[in-house]
């Protein structure tokens, strides 16, 4: 059993790889769910829906949303003055309709993600971090914003000052977590943000030291590629959270003490010696997934390297 820690648009490509090699019912996605906020009084989680949407081979090319979806909703929502900025479609709506109402009816996101997955024929078993709200709250020069709407109607344009995640000391990691990550043949920290994905995951109670204690098992894959992130402004992140480098080596180190062994581009092998200095293991390879033979091809080396 393959165990990935994923954010949304890096992350879902990650999965899909491996999913593409391994097969979905041998693979468990734990999700971020700090990106969540609520939209017209719906509940949207864009991290687990691009992630479930790109498992069922619904998800648009541009990596988030329905394939071809319309936005006759939004379109007429902006009519009455209504703020437009975050692009829920037609069909997307559908899914944060349902969600919305049974989370209503006293269901819990991890049962409701669960029946998601059901209806739209994901095999793979996909679980939010928690059912617990926790937010992702980002402070800029000119105030403190959720996390959308720094990334989305801001265009991540400011710089960070400060990052918290906001309920995270109520936050327990759904049922079964720790028990995945226990008995998981291969643990993949997927190329997601290590600040506000991947971080946010481990930062739920009793996730990181259940990855520290398979250590060996665990690989993570480099979202950066030539100091530049492959998805999304994760360089704002990660000086938002104190880092000042945007490195594959930066990666590794932050990772060091839950991954043994770290997957980086090749163009970035100069990175190496400071990566085994760090006592972390380098492996080399293309981690760029334009489609989705590459996504294959990068999960296959993923997987070999802890063979």
């Amino acid at each position: 059993m393959i165990v990935a820690l994923s954010g949304g648009t890096g992350g879902a490509k990650m999965l899909d790889g491996l999913a593409q090699v391994a097969g979905q019912p041998n693979l468990t996605a734990v999700v971020n769910t700090g990106d969540d906020s609520d939209f017209y009084g719906l509940r949207v989680c864009p991290d687990l829906d691009i992630c479930v949407y790109t498992l069922a081979g619904t998800v648009d090319a541009r990596g988030w949303g329905y394939a071809d979806d319309t936005f006759n909703c939004l379109e007429g929502l902006a009519t009455y003055g209504r703020p437009a900025w975050f692009g829920l479609g037609d069909r997307d709506l559908a899914t944060h309709i349902h969600r919305t109402m049974r989370l209503a009816e006293g269901a819990t996101l991890q049962e409701i993600t669960a029946e998601i997955c059901g209806h739209l024929a994901v095999e793979a078993r996909v679980l939010p971090m928690c059912n617990q709200d926790v937010r992702s709250r980002i402070t800029t020069p000119t105030g403190e914003r959720s996390f959308q709407e720094y990334l989305i109607e801001h265009g991540a344009s400011e710089e960070i000052l400060d990052i918290v995640f906001d309920g995270i000391e109520h936050a327990e990691p759904v049922a079964g977590l720790i028990e995945a990550i226990e008995a998981a043949e291969t643990i993949v920290i997927a190329p997601s943000s290590p600040v506000v994905s991947i971080g946010t995951i481990l930062a739920v109670e009793g996730v990181r030291d259940a990855v520290a204690s398979r250590r060996d098992r665990c690989i993570a894959v480099s979202p950066i590629v030539g100091d530049r992130p492959v998805e999304g402004p994760a360089h704002r992140f990660l000086r938002g959270a104190g880092y000042e480098e945007c490195s594959a080596a930066q990666m590794a180190e932050i990772y060091a003490d839950v991954a043994a062994t770290f997957v980086l581009d090749a163009r970035d092998a100069g990175y190496a010696g400071r990566i085994e200095a760090a006592g972390v293991r380098p492996v080399m390879a293309d981690a760029v997934m334009p489609d989705r033979l590459a996504r294959a091809r990068l999960a296959e080396v993923v997987l070999a390297a802890l063979v």
